[in-house]
């Protein structure tokens, strides 16, 4: 059954680009799409620029693919360039969501619309469309990947365990949306004593890494352990990221930590490493976000906004960017483990058993 729905899945993803039918190749022909991704310092990034870039080259549309390393300044500057070039509709996955107002406005009145791609752009009436993974999902199904793992709801009177907490970006409205998620299946548990976190470190502003920075979450466990951990194991490490996974596991190596008294760790985006680690045992789960599909649901909404017609929408009222209601696509992540990788990411066509070395 998994199998077929993981073949299910990739069916669905070529057939969501809803464009099948003979002589698709020349729909785009003659026609420019700009996609301003944030970083190649992490595979996912790439991996989206990609899977998009194909997908609309498939389709005929030339293509301009730029990335900004995570520099505001330079993703301006990129977006200005693309409004220049008079290119037919600019994809944004933005670096800072709330930096981008400026030139956002300079493309709509050029004419130019613009899709927001897996980070909703805010305080701006420039953007048509929003396709994203359902981001306080995620961070339920973390949320719920710990509850179910350490039988929370069933532990023993007297039963504890530490937490420590490692969310996104506050430039990120996902990583809002993520901790909001996490806290609704969690804060019971905080609050009856189930889960401790010996930072006292809950909240989003506590807990927030700027960019998503591997280097910041490795700083920030080596301090935990040292300050807090001392005479006590670390549980859990509640990570919103695969890249703090690998910061978390580093400290852990250093700390003396084993197989003996390693902690439960999270993760999300299924990079390829986190996969190996998750098959290693040194991280725990990952939330699968299978981003071709993303990229095919970006892929209809761009071919929506230039060609005048309608794409798929299932959200229009979570996402308001503080000026509009932005119609979005929501796709579903699903937790990803020792238990189901195979079906999931193997049997999804994801990665091969080569990438993952078996």
């Amino acid at each position: 059954m998994k199998k077929l729905l993981a073949l299910l899945l990739v069916m669905t993803m070529v057939l969501s680009i809803g464009i099948t039918f003979a002589g698709a190749e020349t729909v785009g022909a003659g026609k420019k799409v700009g996609i301003a991704m944030p970083t190649q310092s992490s595979e996912r990034w790439i991996n989206d620029g990609a899977n998009m870039k194909a997908q609309l080259e498939a389709l005929g549309y030339e293509v301009i693919l730029q990335y900004a390393e995570d520099d505001v300044q330079m993703q301006v500057s990129q977006i200005e360039n693309l409004t220049a070039q008079q290119v037919d509709c600019i994809v944004i996955a933005a670096v800072d969501s709330g930096a981008l107002t400026g030139v956002e406005a300079q493309a709509k009145e050029a004419g130019i619309p613009i899709v927001a791609y897996d980070r909703l752009l805010m305080d701006t009436d420039a953007v048509s469309y929003y396709a994203s993974f359902d981001n306080e999902g995620v961070g339920r199904a973390i949320g719920e990947y710990i509850e179910t793992a350490k039988d929370l709801a069933n532990a023993a009177e007297g039963t504890s365990y530490t937490i420590e907490f490692f969310m996104g970006s506050p430039d990120d409205n996902n990583a809002v949306l993520l901790h909001q998620g996490v806290m609704k299946v969690l804060q019971p548990y905080l609050d009856n004593g189930v889960l401790v976190c010996k930072t006292g470190r809950t909240s989003f502003d506590d807990t927030c890494i700027l960019r998503w920075s591997q280097e910041t979450a490795q700083q920030w466990a080596e301090n935990y352990l040292a300050s807090f951990y001392a005479d006590e194991d670390l549980d859990i490490a509640c990570s919103a990221f695969d890249g703090f996974a690998y910061g978390i596991r580093s400290a852990l190596e250093a700390a003396g930590y084993t197989s003996e008294n390693w902690p439960l760790i999270t993760g999300q985006d299924a990079e390829l490493m986190a996969v190996k680690n998750i098959i290693s045992g040194q991280q725990t789960m990952s939330i699968y976000k299978d981003t071709r599909l993303l990229a095919s649901k970006c892929v209809t909404m761009v071919n929506a906004v230039i060609n005048g017609t309608e794409p798929e929408i299932n959200d229009t009222e979570t996402y308001n960017n503080n000026v509009i209601t932005v119609p979005s696509y929501l796709c579903t992540p699903v937790a990803v483990d020792l238990s189901n990788y195979e079906e999931l990411i193997i049997g999804g066509e994801y990665y091969t058993p080569e990438q993952l070395g078996q």
